[in-house]
């Protein structure tokens, strides 16, 4: 397909995701099905076209002063791609397979329209009901902070220190420019431009031998920053597909056990051959949904961790569809969730252990407001601070938190190149 083909498929699968009101991969999905000719190069390019429209559809409107497929997609050549009139011009020349011809007003908008005088939430691309959310956070910063999630994410590798180094994955992935990320001494990232194809990291030998797992860098220093010993005692309570489940058994060198644990049985099943691949031989998976037999095993771990289920606005960079979904009351449902699974948490920390909470949000509710009330609720236990366990976890200098609180950690895609996460980590008193 040429570019100008692929161009025409990604409006035609963005009107489809408009029209039918399904999800991204679906959408996509189907189109590769209805037009089997298109290659893997072509469908990753459509592709990418398509979540980088997703990902800048307010912003992108608004440059092009309407709110259409083709619209967004010309206004998101601009934002994210940075392409030229001229080079828009040359793919919109209306021949075979090509979208029509630019109108005078699109040339025109295309041009001259900025983002200079556009609120809040469309220069930042983010639902306007969110606003004020942000920017109790961020106050002005928080149009830097959310267009910094509307670009594309790099691919974050963790090395399973069980089976390797990075000093030597690092040599033997060099070739598809992987680099030491900057705070994690575990991770690897691959730097990913707009138009950019994702490399088949999963047919890599590394990854096949289980030397490398996919982690954001921000997901790997949750796990660091729980200081999971080994010989300890640990549950995860929502282990989800075992990420940071496996992030804890390598920190813990294979040693003491861990309990994974969701309540969501879907969400769980890939975690038994992730487990076999890193050659994980401590962790023990709990059936899902059983929170009774959870609660029977009392207060005898060292370390609980409450990776917990949020609105996922600090995944919107890998994520684009979903914060167009996300809506009031999937807060106010999530904010219930990690309150139970908090307080079920809590009676399972023995005198003396430690509670780390995470979420992947950026959003108040979820995170600071939601650490203060556990500690109302559940005066036995008190937060560490964050830099006192970055200093003694990964012997470094600790970044500063995005939101300025020096007892609990935002990390944003804007401050440390990470993914959002809120790291809490709360100690039993003995």
């Amino acid at each position: 397909m040429t570019p100008a083909a692929r161009l025409s498929a990604a409006i035609d699968v963005i009107a489809a995701i408009d029209a039918e009101r399904v999800p991204a991969a679906n959408a996509l999905k189907e189109w590769g099905r209805a037009h089997r000719f298109a290659g893997s190069g072509d469908r990753a390019a459509i592709a990418g076209l398509v979540f980088d429209v997703l990902r800048r559809r307010a912003s992108s409107a608004w440059l092009m002063g309407g709110d259409t497929p083709r619209a967004r997609m010309l206004g998101m050549l601009r934002l994210e791609r940075g392409a030229t009139l001229e080079t828009v011009a040359a793919l919109c020349d209306g021949s075979r397979f090509a979208p029509p011809p630019l109108t005078e007003a699109e040339r025109q908008a295309f041009a001259t329209r900025s983002l200079a005088d556009a609120p809040a939430p469309v220069a930042g691309d983010y639902p306007d009901w969110l606003d004020a959310h942000f920017a109790e956070v961020f106050g002005d910063e928080r149009v830097a902070e959310a267009a910094a999630m509307a670009s594309r994410a790099p691919l974050d590798l963790r090395v399973n220190t069980l089976k390797a180094s990075r000093d030597k994955i690092l040599g033997r992935l060099s070739l598809l420019g992987a680099v030491p990320t900057p705070w994690s001494p575990l991770g690897l990232r691959i730097a990913l431009g707009a138009d950019a194809r994702n490399p088949g990291i999963h047919a890599e030998e590394d990854f096949i031998k289980g030397h490398i797992e996919v982690q954001d860098e921000g997901s790997q220093l949750a796990a660091l920053l729980s200081a999971a010993q080994p010989g300890e005692q640990v549950i995860d309570l929502c282990a989800g597909a075992g990420g940071k489940t496996l992030a804890l058994s390598a920190i813990m060198q294979n040693t003491g056990q861990i309990h994974a644990y969701d309540s969501d049985r879907m969400q769980l099943r890939p975690i038994f051959e992730r487990l076999k691949r890193a050659g994980t031989r401590n962790v023990q998976v709990m059936m899902a949904g059983q929170e009774p037999v959870v609660r029977a095993l009392g207060p005898r771990f060292d370390l609980v961790f409450v990776d917990a289920p949020c609105t996922g606005s600090g995944v919107w960079r890998r994520r684009p569809d979903a914060k167009w979904r996300v809506k009031p009351q999937n807060l106010t449902d999530r904010i219930a969730d990690q309150r139970a699974v908090l307080d079920l948490g809590s009676a399972l920390v023995k005198p003396g252990g430690r509670l780390v909470y995470v979420t992947c949000s950026l959003l108040p509710e979820e995170n600071q407001q939601q650490a203060a009330a556990f500690v109302e609720r559940h005066p036995e236990f008190q937060v560490e601070p964050f830099a006192e366990r970055w200093r003694s976890s990964l012997e470094t200098p600790p970044p500063d938190s995005a939101d300025g609180r020096d007892d609990t950690l935002l990390l944003t895609p804007a401050r440390h190149a990470t993914d959002g996460f809120f790291i809490a980590s709360f100690q039993r008193r003995a």
